[in-house]
């Protein structure tokens, strides 16, 4: 066994593929034999929704955990032998509230990974899409950050900002913190748009190369993850991909994508993709972007 590593899944955009990845990631992952827990530390819990679990108050949930009020061993469910969960609720949204006043309450998260020696290869945390509490509580856990992006134009405006909080984050609290790579989600290789974007996130991580950021050796995953409607309709049935159309195009990339995955990590070698769910090797010439917005943090809230 590898020592755990805990992988952040985020994007403050809703609707990008974000909770779908983790899902579908997890569970790949975990089919081809390392032991993976999924987090939700997601009040709005899709993706306990997702695997058919809807918590009721005699179920333990990450709330407890934040709260002091249970252990991750005793919240955390199997769904396989390879494949566990901890659960989220709708009472999470009261966490920024109730928790504002713990003098520790970022490092609330790290303080439950440290305290218990969990018997996994891999944690992934499936965020909320908001730069809050919650967000940084699994930034200051994680090791890295896999970033799930939609290909349009607005989308660079949510990573800029994204990439400032967690470069924040690595420089005031969690030096090990590091951006693994983005993941390209609903990609239709006919639009030029989608090509252009892509274009646009390479050139910016080929200009980060070698400097000090949190993201000077991220990449831009070769799987991408195409519009698949089988990937919509699963999760209403409680069910991976796998489980529901193990044939279509949303298996097939996920499949690919941990393979991929588990190449970063030195566990696999990395799986041929086929042409659909790749990546177009050819430079596009991009269209101008407008810069991102000017961003600031409170200092205060990003602190040791």
């Amino acid at each position: 066994m590898l020592a755990v590593k805990t992988v952040a899944v985020i994007n403050q955009k809703g609707g990008v593929g974000k909770t779908t990845s983790v899902a579908n990631l997890g569970a790949a992952i975990a089919m081809r034999g390392p032991d993976v827990c999924l987090m939700d530390i997601d009040p709005q819990a899709h993706l306990s929704l997702h695997y058919g679990l809807e918590p009721d108050e005699t179920t333990a949930t990450i709330f407890d955990v934040l709260a002091e009020e249970s252990t991750l061993p005793n919240a955390t469910k199997m769904l396989t032998p390879n494949l566990w969960l901890l659960p989220s609720t709708t009472d999470l949204a009261a966490a920024e509230s109730t928790l504002a006043g713990h003098t520790q309450r970022n490092h609330l998260l790290q303080k439950s990974l440290t305290a218990q020696s969990l018997p996994h290869d891999f944690i992934l945390i499936d965020c909320p899409p908001s730069l809050g509490l919650l967000t940084l509580n699994a930034l200051v856990a994680a090791d890295d950050v896999l970033i799930p992006l939609q290909p349009h134009f607005l989308a660079l405006q949510g990573l800029a900002k994204l990439l400032e909080t967690i470069q924040l984050v690595q420089q005031r609290v969690n030096p090990r913190l590091r951006v693994l790579g983005v993941l390209l989600c609903m990609y239709e290789s006919v639009t030029k748009l989608g090509k252009d974007v892509v274009q646009e996130v390479r050139d910016f991580f080929e200009a980060a190369r070698g400097t000090n950021t949190p993201y000077a050796d991220a990449r831009i995953f070769q799987t991408v993850i195409r519009r698949n409607i089988r990937l919509a309709e699963c999760p209403s049935y409680g069910k991976t991909i796998f489980e529901y159309d193990a044939r279509s195009n949303g298996a097939t990339d996920y499949n690919a994508l941990a393979g991929e995955f588990l190449a970063c990590y030195g566990k696999t070698e990395p799986v041929p993709v086929s042409p659909e769910a790749a990546l177009p090797p050819d430079t596009i010439a991009p269209v101008p972007v407008p810069p991102p917005m000017p961003y600031s943090s409170n200092p205060h809230e990003i602190s040791g």
